[in-house]
């Protein structure tokens, strides 16, 4: 194994821990890391597979914190407390349905025209104004549904189409989505649940489907650095997402989104100006 590679796994899994549930775009952020910490010596399509699968340590940790809330079978749990979990997985399966779709059918046209640095750029400093325009919106306006339990179907369903804007990089799944629900009259702290809730099925789905892509492709079996890279970026993506869950629930019961929105516009200046530099 090539111990460097190994430690640069490390570092991966810390920002994917990170930005792949604050609503910065994982995307931005590992754009800015392949240029300046790039992995050398492993394959661009084990590459291609790792960016995506390296989310299965993330989404690990959403089953941690919130299996309570997740799990329908709880022994504490009243009928109605079980009821209503399992409405609470039918509408996440409900929302999911039109990034579910679309993703298959674009995903990969998406990754080969828009994967790149001015789009990234554009995406992160768009949502970046949305978003302080719309906590200035809401300022003085009461939030209708102040719990993912108590979301309709419909609403569900408009939220998945958000998910939808996720595909074009640099948005960032997280931030479109808890965009559209703040929007569509959720909490701050109901959208970014539901958000997390969303991932689940939506990264499962995703992170399968870009496996199997690669055991079809892939020429060569994978070498030992890369099942060690793999294996290391998504345990740190685990133990770091435990803590950045953590970290936003907490926050947005206190603060606004308006900091992410200014934090995406000075990231997407810095993407733009770093992909144009000379290689």
């Amino acid at each position: 194994m090539d111990f460097l590679e190994l430690v640069k796994a490390i570092f991966y899994g810390i920002v994917e821990g990170i930005t792949e549930w604050l609503p910065v775009s994982s995307t931005g952020h590992l754009i800015l890391f392949e240029e300046w910490i790039p992995f050398k010596g492993l394959s661009d399509s084990f590459l291609e597979m790792f960016r995506v699968v390296i989310q299965l340590g993330a989404i690990l940790a959403v089953v941690v914190t919130y299996f309570d809330k997740l799990w329908p079978f709880g022994k504490n749990k009243t009928e109605n407390q079980k009821l209503a979990t399992w409405h609470l997985w039918f509408i996440v399966v409900v929302s999911v349905i039109p990034s579910a779709v679309l993703g298959l059918l674009l995903d990969d046209w998406f990754d080969a025209h828009f994967y790149n640095a001015p789009v990234v750029a554009a995406t992160l400093i768009i949502y970046g104004v949305l978003f302080i325009i719309i906590e200035r919106y809401r300022a003085d306006k009461e939030p209708t549904i102040k719990s993912p339990y108590k979301i309709p179907i419909k609403t569900a369903l408009l939220i998945g189409a958000f998910q939808v804007l996720a595909i074009i990089p640099g948005t960032s799944r997280s931030g479109s989505t808890i965009l559209g629900a703040m929007l569509l009259g959720l909490s701050r702290t109901a959208a970014a649940e539901f958000s997390f809730f969303m991932a689940i099925p939506t990264m499962l789905g995703a992170s399968g489907l870009k496996a199997v892509k690669y055991a079809l492709d892939a020429e060569t079996a994978m070498t030992s650095t890369e099942w060690g890279a793999l294996m290391i970026g998504c345990v740190v993506a685990f133990v770091v997402s435990m803590y950045a869950i953590r970290f936003l629930t907490d926050y947005v019961k206190r603060h606004t989104f308006s900091s992410f929105g200014v934090y995406r516009i000075v990231l997407g200046a810095v993407v733009l100006v770093t992909g144009f530099l000379p290689k």
